[in-house]
């Protein structure tokens, strides 16, 4: 019988509740921080805790607001700089044959954190969704968290200065 080791799912699978607050609020000051690629002016870079993919990243305004027309045009520029960075990054460390960039706003459309507007940007493979994801409702994720942000910081870290 082959294993398939996630331990970084544990506190997942094993809590009922989610973290108190807002974990893009909560990024930049608590348990949260080790998610944060990079911490910009007005926004963050920070990985998503139960990815579709290694590489998974999303970039949240600072300020907990729930829509996209709610931004103000500063924030717009550096969420989308930082998205710029973070095709130049995640294509640098992963080599992905694509990417999904999105926004859900709503439940009805999908958020998970409907509150606070993030946008989702999944390095994409041909083949990537293997049987295990279509079967057996399980992915297989070859990278931990810590792994994805030690290979993603360093490359913010020379775009932010570049």
């Amino acid at each position: 019988m082959e294993r398939l080791w996630s331990p970084w799912r544990l506190p997942y699978v094993s809590s009922a509740k989610s973290p108190q607050g807002c974990v893009f609020c909560l990024a930049l000051t608590s348990d949260e921080a080790p998610l944060v690629v990079f911490p910009g002016a007005s926004a963050l870079v920070i990985l998503n805790r139960f990815p579709y993919n290694n590489g998974h990243l999303m970039i949240a305004p600072h300020r907990h607001i729930a829509t996209l027309s709610d931004l103000t045009r500063d924030e717009l520029t550096e969420i989308v700089v930082l998205m710029q960075r973070a095709e130049i990054a995640l294509t640098e460390a992963y080599q992905p044959e694509g990417l999904n960039v999105g926004v859900n706003l709503g439940r009805a459309a999908g958020a998970g954190i409907v509150d606070h507007v993030h946008v989702h940007m999944v390095p994409r493979w041909n083949g990537d969704t293997s049987f295990m994801t279509v079967v057996g409702e399980v992915r297989v994720l070859p990278e931990t968290l810590e792994a994805t942000g030690a290979r993603l910081r360093p490359i913010f870290e020379r775009l932010q200065k570049s």
